[in-house]
């Protein structure tokens, strides 16, 4: 089996800009209202004329760039996301096209805010028993299915696509290990309630705003707090790795807040915690991806050090990679 990197990183967030304040006057809640709960300041919403697809490709386009090889030389395409352009055909098949990567097949995996490090685990398997070289995009557009009176979740999502390219490793270094875990007994905590087959889209659903994305806050924050802390314990531990050897964690850019208290009970004691939450907010399944590329750029990633990633999400669904830089 043939050891497998992360090889190049892109990002990409749309133009515009949102406000703290423009985002809650629906919801009634003010800019020190969310930076008190959130930490969030500021996130980026996709134009009109920009889908899941466009914001794919473009950081794709710079993960390539990034990794230095084109799209022709891909193998494989696997597109994260829980906001597609359309229910079919899968989303990467447009990134696939957009790329010009013709000998690549293509296809999606939804594991919402956790999706990127599922798409990561996915394409590692793949690359290490074929070789070859894999394309992994995190990409959302939450903004069209948010309910703009609910301040529960209006004010914390944002925008964006984040890629990595897997491949052989060459320096000895790579990914060390992945876990996948989902908890389907807590499946409604985060939900579309509409638009699929158990309850399709009618008139009658949407005048109910049932096509709405729905989260019950408290019981994601309960999930964060009481499993998170022991599944990346357990994670580490059967990755034989001690959690002072962790030098950056890449979590979930989920609420800044609830993000503090839960690090505090990892016991991570050399790690730098990436954040992009301020000015970016919750990403979905980019929001990893999107990170991790903003730490890279910036050079705090050195050759050797260990990378922790932790995703969660609706499923519930939790997701841990532990790369070696």
């Amino acid at each position: 089996m043939t050891a497998v990197a992360i090889l190049g990183t892109g990002a990409y967030v749309p133009d515009r800009i949102v406000s703290n304040d423009e985002v809650g006057a629906a919801a009634g809640v003010d800019d020190a209202w969310i930076t008190r709960k959130t930490a969030i300041r500021e996130r980026r919403w996709a134009a009109p004329d920009q889908a899941t697809s466009d914001l794919a490709t473009e950081a794709a386009r710079k993960a390539l760039a990034s990794a230095g090889i084109t799209a022709k030389q891909l193998s494989l395409i696997v597109v994260a996301t829980s906001t597609p352009d359309r229910p079919q055909p899968p989303t990467a098949a447009y990134v696939q096209r957009n790329l010009g990567a013709d000998g690549a097949a293509a296809f999606d995996v939804n594991a919402v805010c956790s999706g990127s490090v599922y798409a990561l685990a996915t394409a590692e398997a793949m690359v290490a028993r074929t070789g070859g070289y894999a394309l992994v995009v995190g990409a959302d557009v939450y903004s069209r299915i948010l309910d703009p009176t609910d301040r529960r979740s209006v004010i914390l999502f944002g925008d964006g696509g984040g890629a990595m390219v897997v491949g052989p490793a060459s320096r000895g270094t790579g990914i060390r290990s992945v876990k996948l875990h989902t908890f389907g007994e807590l499946s409604d905590l985060i939900q579309v309630p509409a638009g699929g087959s158990r309850l399709p889209y009618t008139p009658q659903n949407h005048d109910a705003g049932l096509h709405y994305f729905a989260m019950d806050g408290r019981g994601v924050r309960r999930f964060v707090e009481e499993y998170l802390p022991q599944l990346v314990k357990d994670f580490l531990y059967e990755a034989g790795v001690v959690p002072s050897d962790v030098r950056h964690f890449v979590p979930h850019q989920a609420n800044g807040v609830l993000l503090d208290k839960a690090t505090e009970q990892l016991g991570l004691p050399h790690a730098t915690v990436h954040q992009t939450l301020t000015r970016l907010g919750n990403t979905g399944a980019a929001s990893i991806p999107v990170t991790l590329d903003a730490a890279a750029r910036e050079g705090s990633l050195r050759h050797g050090d260990l990378v922790l990633m932790a995703g969660f999400g609706g499923g519930m669904a939790a997701a841990l990679a532990l790369v070696e830089w």
